[in-house]
């Protein structure tokens, strides 16, 4: 079993920045990747970045400038710096770990933007 504990969401006006923490326990032997994905009602979940466990990143289109992912040295742990947020980087966020064929999932973090 896998546990992921995301934190640091929260309110904050357009062109201020945030810190999303997650930690993860349990069964992550095998660990190929992870990453955050957010979600609004009606949407489907999407990436929005992605830590390989050889180091690699991968970012949407849409937060490639502005956010950054990176991970501690125990490689349990994966952060996502986000500046110059936008309203429309309102979401629900979640953290997603990939491991021998499936994708664990946190409970997620709310994240708003708006003056």
């Amino acid at each position: 079993q896998v546990h992921l504990v995301e934190s640091g969401g929260g309110l904050v006006q357009p062109g201020g920045s945030l810190r999303l923490s997650c930690v993860a326990s349990g069964s992550i032997f095998n660990m190929l990747a992870m990453g955050w994905y957010r979600q609004v009602p009606g949407r489907q979940r999407e990436l929005v970045a992605l830590l390989t466990s050889g180091g690699g990143t991968n970012y949407a289109d849409s937060v490639k400038g502005r956010f950054t992912i990176s991970r501690d040295n125990t490689e349990t742990a994966v952060y996502l710096q986000m500046n110059s947020l936008k309203p429309e980087d309102t979401a629900v966020y979640y953290c997603g770990l990939q491991a021998r064929g499936s994708t664990y999932w946190g409970q997620g973090t709310q994240v708003t933007v708006s003056s």
